[in-house]
């Protein structure tokens, strides 16, 4: 009677370890997945603004022909993010793509006609929508890593976490330049 009591316990708290392991990991796998779709989602906005960021300059160097310099640092950094690996770098790219891009903004001031001209107009609305799906997206794979990082260090989850050698994911991070307030009137 003992032995079968015992063997009942053994039973059941192994059914139990098991259940534990397999709701944890699947919860794992959830969030990892939402992890790499709000990446994604992420990569589909930076994809839209990338192809965006031509039409404008072009728009823009129509007026101001000697702003070389500028024009410059915002085809540099549309470079520097198709070359990024990682999302530590790609954060890094887009942060100074963010930079140049002020900085074109800030040169339309000087042109009252590139200002009320149509083409920058819809062109300078649709980047501002991009820019705000980006930071929803951004705001988005954030709080799912916030959500996988917690789950990760936390018992009795860290255990299964180190069973299986999960790692620590980054966060996409702006920069504290990027994060200054744009002085842009049009």
């Amino acid at each position: 009677m003992v032995l079968e009591l015992i063997a009942g316990a053994v039973i059941v708290i192994a059914v139990v370890l098991v259940l534990w392991f397999v709701l944890s990991f699947n919860g794992f796998v959830q969030l990892k997945n939402r992890i790499e779709n709000s990446w994604s989602q992420i990569d589909v906005q930076l994809k839209k603004r990338h192809d965006l960021v031509p039409n404008l300059v072009e728009t823009v160097k129509g007026y101001a022909k000697h702003e070389k310099t500028t024009f410059k640092m915002v085809t540099e950094a549309r470079a520097q993010i198709v070359k990024a690996q990682g999302i530590v770098k790609k954060a890094e790219a887009e942060n100074m793509l963010t930079g140049a891009l002020k900085s074109l903004f800030a040169v339309s001031e000087a042109y009252p006609d590139l200002k009320a001209n149509k083409n920058f107009l819809m062109l300078q609305e649709e980047l501002s929508a991009i820019e705000s799906k980006i930071a929803y997206t951004r705001q988005f794979y954030n709080d799912t890593v916030l959500k996988y990082n917690t789950k990760r260090e936390t018992l009795p989850d860290s255990i299964i976490a180190s069973l299986l050698g999960l790692g620590k994911r980054d966060y996409f991070e702006v920069e504290e330049a990027a994060k200054g307030q744009v002085k842009v009137k049009f």
